[in-house]
């Protein structure tokens, strides 16, 4: 894969940054859709945005510069280098929906409402931004000999080279592209159920985002090949966290029927 895009003299332009970038677009662009079907001010989503991006990237470094703390102790300076990869999902979403709680509650709005908005988007997000951490080279898979292994070999990767990996940044991709396209039929499935059933509550597809976003977590985690089991030498942080997911999303998801 290709962690460096291109160079011009002392400026690099990393393909992870490029792609993370793509997927906040397309994101921010598919939230505003959907809010626009609910009419609901555009302002309102971007100052949203920028308050769970902002906290989504810090809760998510923090929680990979805690998994990494004997590397950044020798480099702190690299705690901020971003653009290079080393994001953790689990932390991003924790910040992400402090928040956003802290957002509607001094706004008054419906937290409700807004996260069945935001979830395809986030799915959508995550879906782009999986395929950076291809091309960086993180988040990669263990090594393996099934036929769509791959290898990677540019020296600046972040993943081993020089052996086939399992390509768990696809199998990421893959699973968010998927788990973006059921929320989207079934958000606008519940919407038009809405029209005639006003009294429908909210908070049904940002609870089926948590459970299947969880599953797959589950699952993809045991292909990673920076796995870090915590409980009983095969559980890993990441999936103990899913695992809660799943227990709050089916919760909310009966709780809003």
């Amino acid at each position: 894969m290709h962690p460096i895009l291109f160079q011009i003299g002392p400026v690099t332009i990393y393909t992870y940054g490029l792609f993370v970038a793509i997927g906040f677009l397309a994101a921010f662009s598919l939230a505003l859709k959907e809010a626009k079907r609910e009419a609901i001010s555009p302002n309102v989503i971007s100052d949203l945005v920028c308050w769970m991006v902002i906290a989504g990237v810090i809760g998510a470094r923090f929680i990979y510069v805690v998994y990494n703390f004997h590397t950044f102790l020798k480099h702190p300076l690299q705690i901020f280098a971003l653009w290079k990869g080393g994001l953790v999902f689990i932390g991003g979403v924790v910040f992400g929906l402090l928040a956003m709680i802290f957002f509607v509650i001094k706004k008054g709005l419906n937290f409700w409402q807004l996260s069945d908005i935001f979830a395809p988007a986030l799915a959508l997000g995550q879906a782009f931004g999986r395929i950076g951490c291809l091309c960086a080279g993180c988040c990669y898979g263990r090594p393996t000999h099934v036929p769509w292994a791959i290898v990677f070999t540019d020296p600046n990767a972040l993943a081993p080279t020089g052996i086939p990996l399992h390509p768990t940044e696809i199998y990421h991709s893959f699973c968010c592209f998927l788990i973006t396209f059921i929320l989207i039929w079934q958000k606008h499935r519940r919407d038009n159920f809405r029209l005639s059933n006003p009294d429908v509550p909210y908070g049904q597809i940002f609870a089926l985002y948590l459970i299947l976003h969880s599953i797959h977590r589950i699952v993809v985690e045991y292909f990673r090949g920076d796995y870090r089991p915590l409980f009983y030498d095969n559980i890993s942080i990441t999936q103990a966290f899913s695992f809660l997911f799943i227990l709050i999303g089916v919760f909310i998801y009966f709780k809003k029927r």
